[in-house]
């Protein structure tokens, strides 16, 4: 996938449509949660993982030095609201990313995370798009809304599918790693769990995977970020914010505005490709007249300072985190 550009002009049609048909930017949502039983909701099929072999970020003579962008958020509870914002923002992120030269060639994809010991439809995977069919990705996510309860969803799940599932160009041919932004408010289970594994994705691996194992295979091809938006239910929680740092160090991102997040997406990407530092990031953003430069000043403060270390993160520390499994007590962890 990766083909083509994106248009604002196209995006704007789009919604046009939309409004003129009185249909929704999320209609695969809005027809399954509005006409059958809880019972039997699925992913729409472009983003069942059990339809994934592969999600590929690939060169092309259009595009010869792709960079492959994820956000993946949580849908469950107060989180649902995310993609929708995310639907609305997408000329601004492109705007910056493209206009103001962080990226010449960003491919992004979008996915949804819940809980795979409770949801229907725990995890949901895009394509990696240049053009607007991201938009069309963004559009079939299933808003389930669920989620456990427990301060946990299946974070590490989605993970898993990223790090075993991806492959970018940016990495494999120039050694760039990608970037992921996961977007969610509560922890993640404490390992990949191989029959969760199995129900959701179809596949069959020997034993469970402790989560600082799968954040440092994941890292090796991600730049990996943890983004905590105000407005969610733990937002401010000092046990969330401190298990994510352990995994993640500097790399978590605690945002005051979620109308804030795609231009945080977009200067976090600018700062790791060193085309700004944050200071350039926040006049680009006056530039084209977005009234998010306070509260990317806020969230993005610690990362501008500490930009060689970010990525690295602090998951050495992290086997002595309380994580669960969720349904067996601690979990074991090994440290890396």
């Amino acid at each position: 996938m990766g083909s083509g550009s994106w248009s604002t002009n196209v995006y704007d049609a789009a919604a046009r449509y939309r409004a003129a048909s009185g249909s929704g930017a999320f209609a695969y949502s809005d027809h399954v949660t509005g006409s059958s039983p809880r019972s039997s909701w699925t992913a729409h099929p472009s983003l069942d993982p059990k339809n994934i072999t592969l999600r590929e970020s690939r060169d092309s003579a259009e595009h010869p030095t792709s960079l492959a962008i994820a956000v993946l958020f949580d849908v469950t509870g107060s989180m649902r609201t995310v993609p929708q914002v995310l639907q609305t923002k997408l000329p601004e992120l492109f705007g910056l990313l493209l206009r103001k030269g962080y990226t010449e060639h960003p491919q992004v994809m979008f996915g949804a995370v819940g809980d795979a010991t409770c949801d229907r439809v725990p995890l949901q995977i895009g394509q990696f798009e240049s053009d607007n069919r991201m938009d069309d990705d963004l559009g079939n996510i299933l808003l389930e809304g669920g989620g456990g309860g427990q301060m946990s969803e299946s974070y590490e799940l989605a993970l898993y599918t990223m790090a075993r599932h991806t492959a970018l160009d940016c990495h494999d041919k120039r050694g760039r790693r990608g970037y992921l932004f996961l977007i969610g408010d509560e922890m993640p289970y404490g390992k990949v769990k191989a029959r969760e594994v199995w129900d959701v994705l179809g596949e069959r691996i020997p034993q469970d995977i402790p989560i600082t194992d799968i954040v440092a295979e994941l890292q090796r091809t991600y730049h990996v970020h943890y983004i905590l938006p105000a407005g969610s239910s733990y937002v401010g929680n000092t046990e969330v914010l401190g298990i994510w740092r352990k995994l993640l160090g500097q790399n978590v991102i605690e945002l005051d505005d979620l109308d804030a997040v795609c231009e945080t997406i977009a200067l976090t990407v600018g700062l790791g490709e060193e085309a700004i530092d944050l200071a350039a990031g926040l006049a680009d953003l006056a530039d084209v007249g977005s009234a998010a430069g306070d509260s990317v000043s806020k969230a993005l403060a610690g990362l501008d300072r500490g930009r060689d270390g970010a990525a690295r993160g602090s998951a050495l520390a992290v086997s002595d985190a309380p994580l669960t499994d969720g349904d067996a007590g601690p979990a074991t962890t090994t440290r890396l």
